[in-house]
């Protein structure tokens, strides 16, 4: 789900700033992190792809072909373009690696794909804050699209019911910001998911690991921060509604 943006200056920006700062170091860490053990190779040889067929296959889950399978326990995996555009999608139970992370030997390519399967198992095990974000998302991503447009409307334009509408943009942004919240420990626990499996596996050694578990820390940073801007977002429309 996109970031919602800060609308218009005014002092109540100011609550949000500290956090903004935190998602724009959060995203360069990341970057520079992944950059770091990207030129890293892994000892084994392995491939991202590689790592991730084994560890479904250890999570007693098949690879398909196509797209995954509930009754079959299988998961399907593709290669897809651009960086670091690697996401499982439950919807058709495909995990879609970016071209550097399926062919990638790298520690940081097995950590990203490690990472993605942890999800595909989670969806396999019905975890339950991953089921709960799943069925949650069409209603926030809707709610995400128009909270600001609505609240906007009710602020700057005098007219009956203009508090009501105030009101609903607020109401559908506290639904966007659940969505943040809720996302948490699903990220946190397909990183522990995906360090166990490489550690367990024997996949990475005790050094590569290292690096693996900074990847994902970085990684896990961005979402902590997304979280803080969307509470502090709505903090200050709480704050300019009330003094309306």
């Amino acid at each position: 789900m996109p970031m919602m943006p800060m609308m218009f200056f005014d002092p109540t920006m100011l609550l949000v700033l500290p956090a903004f700062l935190l998602a724009m170091w959060a995203q360069m860490k990341v970057k520079t992190t992944y950059a770091r053990f990207s030129r890293v190779a892994n000892r084994a040889g392995l491939t991202g792809a590689d790592v991730a067929k084994l560890i479904l296959d250890d999570a007693g889950l098949s690879v398909s072909s196509g797209p995954g399978d509930a009754t079959s326990q299988s998961c399907g995996l593709e290669c897809i373009n651009g960086s670091l555009t690697d996401h499982y999608d439950p919807r058709s139970r495909t995990l879609r690696l970016s071209q550097d992370i399926y062919h990638g030997r790298s520690v940081a390519a097995l950590g990203i794909a490690a990472h993605e399967v942890g999800h595909a198992i989670q969806h396999a095990r019905l975890y339950s804050p991953l089921m709960l974000r799943n069925t949650v998302y069409p209603f926030c991503s809707l709610a995400s699209t128009l909270a600001f447009p609505l609240f906007l409307i009710g602020l700057i334009i005098p007219m009956a019911g203009s508090h009501i509408l105030m009101q609903a943009g607020i109401w559908l942004f506290a639904a966007s910001v659940f969505f943040t919240l809720v996302t948490l420990p699903v990220e946190f626990n397909a990183s522990r998911r995906a360090l166990k499996a490489l550690s367990h596996g024997g996949y990475l050694s005790t050094e590569e690991m290292s690096g693996a578990r900074k990847v994902l820390t970085a990684a896990a940073l961005t979402y902590v921060a997304a979280a803080a801007v969307a509470i502090m977002n709505l903090v200050r429309l709480l704050i300019i509604a009330d003094r309306r």
